[in-house]
């Protein structure tokens, strides 16, 4: 009875670069209190896509305020 092992070696590009591509979620509010969930797409910094998720909206009475710190200066990514 014969047994061979069989080794695969390939050349990898190791460059220490972590993965830049994250999404993540976020009610964004505009200026009449009505608020719409996004789905956040980056690459690093860098805004890939602002998806709007269906159906996830509310609209907040007139005299609302956001809790959440300073959301209109915040960058998405």
């Amino acid at each position: 009875m014969a047994t061979s092992l069989f080794f695969v070696v390939t050349k990898a590009n190791i460059t220490g670069a972590a993965i830049k591509k994250y999404s993540y979620t976020k009610a964004i509010c505009n200026g009449t209190n009505h608020c719409q969930d996004y789905e956040i797409i980056c690459d690093g910094t860098k805004l890939i896509e602002l998806r709007p998720i269906t159906k996830a909206t509310i609209q907040h009475a007139n005299n609302w305020k956001d809790p959440r710190s300073n959301q209109t200066n915040e960058k998405l990514c």
